[in-house]
């Protein structure tokens, strides 16, 4: 069944300090809408739950990319466009500036936001495990104040996370931290864009003396959430890339990850795929060095 607009009400504030205001009443439950790529779909199906809306989209305090002293700063209604033609981020990040392109259309990179990938929360979303891999954290804001935490552990479950009702992602935040590290993405799906993957990965590796100094590897589309790998990356830790440790990684992630079937593929598949791309990772991990 098709939603009938009157049904819902959207508001635009325009102010931080108001949106803010209006999530921590308690009377009502607003939703926030910034680039709406997610909201729409939701409407048009009949399956947008909540009939509060409030827009979020030009807020100057969740736009923009700025370069600190010890990270980029990248502002939650950032879209995917900004992201695609920053300098910065394809200088020092290019794993996300890779899942920007793999994002949608153009419509959609246009207008589609980074958090809201993040708090639309689906476990194949292309840019979380690069926003993973880079070890980010993310700055939510309320009426209380901020707080800020690590990326990774934010999603606790399908579609949900640690976002309390009052509260808006405002900033992700990424380390400079990666230069001389090898960076690896790929994405497995009809298409590079405009489809939904079936398995991605974005994995960073740095080797010293012949052997794995350090390595961070997330994938997604194969969990409830996307999945930063810490039992895989332990078993290569310290290790030389040999076929003894290639087989240690392999059982490590079989073990990790939950792919299931679905429309878009199996769950036999996904496993395979996902084995295979860790291999393939440590192979141009150790090529690199």
């Amino acid at each position: 069944m098709r939603s009938d607009p009157a049904d819902y009400k959207l508001v635009a504030p325009g102010r931080l300090e108001a949106v803010l205001s209006l999530l921590a009443e308690e009377r009502e439950e607003w939703v926030p809408i910034a680039g709406g790529t997610d909201v729409m779909v939701q409407f048009a199906a009949g399956k947008l739950a909540s009939r509060q809306l409030v827009s979020i989209w030009n807020l100057r305090e969740l736009k923009g990319i700025a370069v600190a002293s010890e990270e980029v700063r990248i502002g939650a209604a950032c879209s995917y466009t900004e992201i695609r033609q920053s300098d910065v981020i394809a200088r020092e990040f290019p794993l996300l500036a890779t899942a920007a392109q793999w994002t949608g259309g153009i419509a959609n990179q246009n207008r589609g936001t980074l958090g809201g990938n993040i708090i639309n929360a689906s476990p194949a979303a292309d840019s979380l495990p690069a926003l993973m891999a880079y070890e980010a954290e993310v700055i939510l804001v309320s009426i209380r104040g901020e707080r800020r935490m690590p990326y990774v552990g934010f999603h606790t479950g399908y579609k949900t996370m640690q976002l309390r009702r009052d509260e808006l992602l405002k900033t992700i935040c990424i380390p400079h931290r990666f230069d001389g590290y090898a960076q690896y993405a790929r994405k497995v799906g009809a298409r590079n864009a405009q489809a939904i993957s079936k398995v991605c990965i974005a994995a960073v590796g740095r080797i010293s003396g012949g052997v794995i100094e350090d390595v961070r590897i997330a994938l997604g589309s194969v969990a409830p959430i996307p999945l930063r790998c810490m039992q895989t990356e332990s078993k290569l830790l310290h290790k030389r890339i040999d076929a003894d440790s290639l087989a240690a990684a392999r059982t490590a992630l079989a073990a990790e990850i939950s792919p299931i079937d679905d429309l878009r593929s199996t769950r036999n598949y996904r496993l395979r795929v996902s084995l295979n791309l860790l291999e393939d990772f440590l192979q141009s991990l150790r090529m690199a060095s």
